[in-house]
């Protein structure tokens, strides 16, 4: 039953991180709807980690191209590389608004006293519905290559708002690239090139607050195995919803858990 539960809540990150939902959010839901007696800090960094390496390896060739033309656009100033070299830094550019209040929000403890209420995940659930169904039908015409200044700080901007508990973090900024006039799938793969330094970032910022019982080491390891499997499966199949236009299916999802969350939840 106790290796049950680590695979149940690995499940639930790998179901939710990628999708507009929100992992926190749920894990917040489950801790409150049930008697789970788990450390949620250490089993959301570990579970985080699984989904990040999930995303790794659904990027690993678009990563790897940017990275080499980056350097070799640096080095030689090879004109075929130069719109990965752009790309590369658009990505940096993107990550700054939300890793500067990242880090105030750290330093000064800001979520404290509002990180366990389960009605601010409700209004947050709720907020995301609002944003994904504003841009429902939205379909831009900006490539990875339109990608500029104007709408990397747009994203990043955006991105802030999943900081909050409840609030997506791929939701916030695929609607924000999408609003800046992104293809449905341009603003996908922007939205998770982010998502890899923003995570790893978030990762070394929480790295103090994990608790590891050498006793539960198989827990830890299925919980986040079964991360990775469930958010390399979610993800694919949730880039050809971005990519047909269905996102109006998440933001009645979102609409509705957050309202059950303020109607019945304490």
């Amino acid at each position: 039953m106790e290796l049950l539960k680590y695979i149940f809540l690995g499940f639930i990150q790998g179901m939710t991180e990628t999708i507009p939902v929100s992992s926190s959010g749920h894990l917040m839901i489950f801790k409150n709807l049930m008697d789970i007696n788990v450390d949620f800090d250490t089993i959301a960094i570990l579970t985080n980690f699984g989904s990040l390496i999930a995303i790794i390896i659904l990027f690993w060739n678009d990563i790897v191209k940017i990275i080499k033309n980056f350097f070799r656009y640096l080095t030689k100033k090879d004109k075929t590389s130069k719109s990965d070299y752009k790309y590369a830094w658009m990505i940096v550019l993107g990550c700054i608004p939300a890793g500067v209040a990242g880090l105030l929000v750290s330093y000064f403890d800001i979520f404290d006293k509002i990180e366990d209420n389960i009605k601010i995940v409700g209004i947050s659930l709720i907020v995301t519905a609002i944003l994904l169904f504003i841009i429902r039908n939205f379909k831009g015409e900006k490539s990875d290559e339109k990608i500029g200044v104007k709408e990397a700080i747009t994203v990043g901007c955006f991105q802030i708002l999943g900081l909050f508990p409840g609030i997506s973090r791929s939701g916030s900024t695929i609607v924000g690239g999408m609003s800046q006039g992104l293809k449905r799938d341009t603003a996908f793969k922007y939205s998770f090139m982010l998502y890899i330094p923003m995570s790893i970032a978030a990762m070394a910022l929480e790295i103090t607050n994990i608790s590891i019982d050498s006793s539960l080491i198989l827990y830890y390891v299925s919980a986040i195995l079964v991360s990775l499997i469930v958010t390399l499966l979610v993800t694919k199949w949730f880039r050809r919803i971005v990519n047909n236009g269905k996102l109006i299916y998440f933001s009645i999802y979102c609409f509705i858990v957050g309202m059950l969350i303020l109607l019945f939840l304490k």
